[in-house]
């Protein structure tokens, strides 16, 4: 995927599953590594409660060179934003939807915790991507605990895409431009 314009301080990059997502994240900030000098980020929110997350993870981790420092915040993006945002790096936050279904598991107040999250990208000190799967473009789930979890990651990415710079859809590998 070839990758071209000036990063955007905020990005938002969205998706169905296995779309490219993630590739197209790691591109942008390879990009800005390279031309720019920018030590590349990657924020981690997934947890591995079973064997199949574990080889995703490890899929992931082999994706990216030894350049990267990985940091994991399963539930504290907001403080992790806060702490390692900085001119001279570029975070790379892989994935929304994982500290949404975090955020829920725990019974976290999601309102308060995005509130939270949003307000430590209006003040990252450098350049932010993140990774958000697009879940509302199916049928709708039969069971209440989906269908909150569908509305709240909707909200989610509308109050992160208002906020973000540039925002792009990736469907079967092909990125769309959708703002920025």
């Amino acid at each position: 995927m070839s990758v071209s314009a000036p990063l955007p301080a905020t990005m938002l990059i969205l998706g169905g599953a296995r779309s490219g997502k993630t590739r197209r994240a790691l591109d942008h900030a390879e990009r800005v590594h390279l031309s720019e000098g920018l030590s590349p980020v990657y924020v981690a929110t997934a947890q591995a409660f079973d064997d199949e997350m574990h080889v995703r993870i490890a899929a992931h981790q082999a994706e990216r060179g030894p350049h990267w420092m990985t940091l994991e915040a399963p539930m504290a993006l907001a403080e992790t934003i806060q702490a390692e945002a900085s001119p001279d790096r570029v975070l790379l936050i892989d994935c929304l939807t994982l500290w949404l279904t975090n955020q829920m598991l725990a019974e976290a107040d999601c309102d308060s915790a995005t509130d939270k999250l949003l307000a430590a990208l209006d003040d990252a000190g450098g350049p932010v991507i993140a990774v958000s799967n697009e879940v509302g473009l199916g049928i709708v789930p039969e069971n209440a605990l989906a269908r909150r979890f569908r509305d709240a990651q909707g909200a989610l990415n509308r109050r992160f895409a208002e906020r973000a710079n540039r925002v792009e859809l990736i469907a079967a590998g092909l990125p769309l431009v959708l703002k920025g």
